[in-house]
C-alpha cells in the first residue's frame, strides 16, 4: 500500500516536473556561471511551487469545489500568458544584447545575465499551476496522505530541476552567444505545450 503510494506520488511528481526541468535547463542555458547555491535556490523555487499546487487544488477541492472548476478554464491560460511574457521578454534582451545583467554574488559577473528573483517566481508558478488540477486526483486522500504526496512531488521537482540546471550550465558555455534565443523560444514553446495539450 505505502509502496503504491510513493510510485504512484513519484509518476505525478516526475510528471508535473517535466515543464520545470525544461524550464530549468533555459536557465542554465542563460546563466551558465551560476553558483551551486543559487543552482539549488533556483530547485528549491520550483520545488516549492510543484509541492504547494497540488495541495492547493486538494484544499479546493475539499472547500470550494464549484468556484474551483470554474477556476480551472483559466489555467491554461494563466500559463501561456505567464511563459509567453517571459520568453518573449529573453528575446529581446538577446536581440539588445543587453539585459538586465546584475553582478554575481561573489563580486565577480557572470558570463549570462543573472535571472531575477521575480521571473524565476513568475517561471516557478507558470509551470506548476496545472498541478492544481491533480488537487482532483488525489481528492479522496486524507489531509496527512495528500501532505505526503505533495511533499513527494516537491523532492522529485527539486532533483529533476537541479539535474535540468546542470544540463543547461554545460550546454550554455556552448551556446552562450545564442542563449537568449533559445532561452525564449523555449519558454514559449512551453507555453504553448500547456495550452494546446489542455484543449486534447
Amino acid at each position: 500500500m505505502i509502496l503504491d503510494f510513493l510510485i504512484l506520488s513519484v509518476g505525478l511528481g516526475t510528471g508535473l516536473a517535466m515543464d520545470a526541468f525544461s524550464v530549468s535547463i533555459t536557465n542554465g542555458l542563460k546563466e551558465p556561471d551560476m553558483s551551486r547555491s543559487r543552482h539549488a535556490k533556483m530547485a528549491g523555487i520550483y520545488a516549492f511551487f510543484q509541492f504547494a499546487m497540488p495541495l492547493i487544488g486538494w484544499l479546493c477541492v475539499h472547500t470550494i469545489q464549484e468556484a474551483f472548476v470554474s477556476f480551472q478554464k483559466f489555467i491554461p491560460w494563466i500559463a501561456l500568458i505567464l511563459l509567453l511574457y517571459i520568453g518573449i521578454q529573453m528575446i529581446v534582451e538577446g536581440i539588445k544584447e543587453k539585459g538586465n545583467c546584475e553582478e554575481a554574488e561573489e563580486g565577480s559577473a557572470t558570463s549570462g545575465c543573472k535571472i531575477s528573483n521575480k521571473t524565476l517566481f513568475i517561471q516557478g508558478i507558470a509551470t506548476s499551476i496545472d498541478a492544481l488540477s491533480v488537487g482532483f486526483a488525489i481528492a479522496t486522500y486524507s489531509t496527512l496522505k495528500a501532505l505526503a504526496c505533495s511533499i513527494v512531488i516537491g523532492i522529485v521537482t527539486f532533483i529533476i530541476c537541479l539535474f535540468g540546471v546542470k544540463l543547461g550550465k554545460i550546454c550554455g558555455s556552448k551556446l552562450q552567444k545564442y542563449a537568449s534565443y533559445l532561452g525564449g523560444g523555449i519558454l514559449i514553446a512551453i507555453g504553448l505545450e500547456i495550452f494546446i495539450k489542455s484543449f486534447l
